[in-house]
This record gives structure tokens, sequence and C-alpha cells, in this order.
């Protein structure tokens, strides 16, 4: 009596050719980060892989492990690089860390050095080698640098095209790659993730890194869809005009009400900011929730589904609805709900 959660690999291979198509004659990578964006590291890996994709992003120095695991000939960064034992494992992997400041550069160096990658901050300040570290870096490690394959950054307002920002990052991103050429000259360069792939050509340079839209969430309106949820209903009850339903008493029944019971809930990633507040979908028809979201269940009032019984199922993500509407409802981002999806679902993998 498990919710079902269906990952359909044709589909993200599917949006995958296109964001390449997009992006032109750069290569395009894929960020699996966060067990690939909560979907199944392995899997879709392997799908990505089949498809063509050859360089891969994590975030951390185990999820690059894990993916070497599966993929043992790709070409693997660690977006949070790596410091002390860390850059030794790293390079005993074959990973290529994304260093992010002279310490990671010296920690790397200390490991033996190798391919890697250097990320610069372009003005975002969240992560990447600051402006005035450049001169000491080109000056006292250049061996190091000129190991490194790539040179990134990453855009903060990608998703929002007529930002200001982008043009700024990008006159950024120009001014550190100039400083940087003469001791990297055959370093590769990158800036876009996926916004940045839909904001066309200039922002493409050598490699793109796809994520959110390989998995059918915005800024890529044209993605397949890739996720469906269903949920079953372990319990359907009656209840009389002025019932309350839930903790804290916080619905209360207007009319002779169906409420059904849904084993899903905050502990599953579907956000306690939903309480109330939206819907789930029977034979494409909407049903709204009645009542707080728990750790575990969901109530809903099916009162106008007369038809519905206990052995039916829901949807909850799916063609009536896909995740950025329910992430809307939730006050969030398609991100977070993807990634928050919790471990009790069934998995089903449509497609290869």
């Amino acid at each position: 009596m498990n919710p079902t959660l269906t990952i359909d690999l044709t589909a993200i291979r599917r949006n995958w050719r296109a964001l390449d198509t997009l992006s032109g004659a750069s290569q395009t990578g894929a960020a699996v980060k966060a067990n690939a964006y909560g979907l199944g590291l392995g899997p879709v890996a392997r799908a990505l892989h089949a498809e063509g994709c050859r360089t891969f992003f994590v975030a951390t120095l185990d999820e690059g492990i894990a993916l070497r695991g599966v993929l043992p000939d790709a070409t693997i960064h660690i977006l949070n690089g790596v410091v002390g034992d860390g850059a030794a494992e790293a390079r005993a992997q074959g990973l290529q860390p994304c260093l992010n400041s002279p310490r990671q550069v010296a920690a790397w160096r200390d490991a033996g050095g190798g391919p890697c990658a250097l990320q610069i901050d372009t003005d975002m300040a969240r992560l990447g080698v600051q402006p005035a570290d450049l001169p000491r870096l080109v000056e006292q490690e250049a061996q190091t640098l000129a190991q490194a394959t790539l040179i990134m950054s990453h855009l903060a307002t990608a998703d929002e095209p007529d930002h200001p920002l982008n043009e700024a990052q990008k006159a950024a991103f120009e001014r550190r790659l100039a400083r940087l050429r003469p001791a990297m000259p055959d370093a590769r360069a990158s800036l876009g993730a996926t916004g940045g792939t839909l904001l066309g050509p200039r922002f493409h340079y050598d490699l793109v890194r796809c994520g959110i839209g390989l998995y059918g969430g915005m800024p890529f309106a044209d993605a397949a869809p890739v996720v469906t949820l269903r949920v079953p209903i372990i319990q359907i009850r009656e209840v009389a005009a002025g019932a309350a339903v839930g903790y804290g008493a916080s619905w209360t029944a207007t009319r002779p009400s169906r409420i059904a019971t849904l084993p899903l809930g905050y502990a599953d990633g579907f956000h306690r900011a939903l309480s109330n507040t939206t819907h789930v979908y029977i034979d494409g028809k909407p049903a709204p929730l009645a009542g707080r979201v728990s750790m575990d269940l969901l109530t809903v009032d099916v009162t106008d589904h007369p038809g519905v019984t206990d052995a039916d199922t829901v949807e909850i993500i799916g063609p009536s609805r896909g995740i950025d509407a329910l992430a809307h409802d939730a006050g969030t981002i398609g991100y977070e709900l993807l990634t928050a999806l919790g471990t009790r679902y069934e998995r089903r993998y449509k497609g290869a």
C-alpha cells in the first residue's frame, strides 16, 4: 500500500537531447547531485550516459564515488570541491573536483594534482575563487592550474532572462577568463546550467551543465514530464457537517462529507505547507486537502467523487499537475520538491 513514484527514463533522455540541441556546438553535461535530484543516481546516470552524456556533476565526494561505481569512464566533477584526505580519495577515484578556494587548490596540489576544474566567483558570492585571489593563484599555483580541464562559474538569475545580473555576471566571467587564460590555455569554459542554456549561445561557452531541465522542471518549459506519483487510499469515512478533521481541527466540514486518508506526509516530502491549500487528482478532477498534512498521512475531501473507494489511487504529480505547479502551492520550487522525495515510495522506472 505504498505510494508509487514512477520515473520516466525515456523522458529524461529526451530532455537531455532537447537541451543538447539547444546548446549547439557546446558539450552538454548533466547535474546528477542529490541522488539525481531525488530520482535515483544509478538509473538516471546510466540512461543519460546511454544517450551520449559524458560529463557529470555531483555536489560531494561521496556522490562522486557512488557515480564512479556506476560510470567507470565518465568525467565526474565534484562541485563542492575537496580538502584534506578527500583530495587524495578523489584523485584515486579519477574524480575531478571543482576547486573553489586557494585552500582547495593547495589540497589538490598536495594530493598530487591532476585533471580538475577551477570554479570562479562572478559576484554571486556563494562558491568559487574570489577575484582578489586570482593573481596569487596564477603566480603560485601555475602547475596545478595548468592541469585543469574546466573553468566554470554559475549564474544567479538565469531563470529570469531579462535580469541585468545575467549580463553583469557574463562580463565578470569574461574578465576572469582573460586573467586565467595564459595559465590555463586548454581549459574549457562553462557558465550556464539549464537556465543559462536557455539564454542562448552567448552563455553556452564550451560546456553547459543541465540539471532541473532534465527532470521536467522549470525554467525549461518544453521539458517532457518525468515524474508521476500515485498514492493509494487506505480508508474512507463519512463525517457530519460541523465535524473537524486532522491535527489542530484546522478543517471543518460545511456539509456531510466523505474523507479519504492517504499514506503520504511530510516525511515523504509532501510539505506541511500544503495543508488545506492544494488538491490531489482523481480521474483528472481535483479533490481538495481537508486538514493538516501530518508526518505519514493526509486527508482529502472526496465528497464530489462518489464512486471513489479505498481500492483506488489518486494522482499527486502527473498529467493533471506537474512538479512546479505543486511546488507553487507549497510556496517553494520544483528543485526542493523533487529532492525532498522520501524513501518510502515504491520506485518504478520506465524506459531506459
